[in-house]
């Protein structure tokens, strides 16, 4: 018996703080989390709880964040992608972000990076519709799996609706206890930009 494929659309990752969040195994079990992204080292037991669900655990930062027991780096800065690269891979996942316009995302792609990133992992207020315009075009255009940034329901609907391969779930959306509910939220909302 074969294992189940992820419905199609957009899958979801999580943005989440060097502490995480307290209810991370919830949060993995209500949608099709892909990935973690930790903006800082992250707690060992919430990587390994990642893990056993099959969700690749990344850390933000260069090579250096890639301890032993992550699946790879999440790297902000596109200064540093060549340096990250040359060390992780071809065994870990480097991803690119940080880019703030079409020749940076380009290069990114050229150099070998496994997913480019648009928006602010913070989830910065005003920064989604540069977001939604960068993701919509490299989605369209190009191979190389592209991330974008949501910090609420109506962004994670646009972005799916745009063509991105991931939707990266940041701030309010994981805040206070309402990341299961938003994760099972952001599916159904997936789902609709699908139908």
């Amino acid at each position: 018996m074969s294992a189940s494929l992820p419905p199609p659309g957009a899958r979801l990752m999580m943005i989440l703080p060097p502490q995480g969040v307290a209810d991370l195994g919830a949060c993995l079990d209500a949608g099709d989390v892909a990935a973690v992204i930790w903006r800082g080292p992250p707690p060992a037991d919430q990587v390994a709880e990642a893990q056993r669900r099959d969700v690749a655990a990344l850390a933000e930062g260069g090579a250096r964040a890639a301890v032993e027991g992550l699946d790879g780096a999440h790297v902000g800065d596109p200064a540093a992608l060549k340096a990250a690269l040359s060390a992780l891979k071809p065994d870990a996942i480097v991803g690119a972000g940080g880019l703030t316009d079409r020749h940076e995302a380009m290069v990114a792609g050229e150099s070998g990076a496994d997913y480019v990133l648009f928006g602010d992992l913070a989830g910065a207020a005003g920064s989604f519709p540069r977001t939604l315009d960068l993701a919509a075009w490299w989605a369209e255009v190009f191979e190389v799996p592209c991330v974008g940034v949501a910090t609420s329901l109506d962004e994670v609907e646009a972005l799916a609706r745009a063509g991105v391969d991931f939707v990266a779930l940041a701030g309010p959306l994981l805040d206070a206890g309402q990341g299961p509910a938003n994760v099972a939220a952001a599916m159904a909302r997936i789902a609709e930009a699908g139908a």
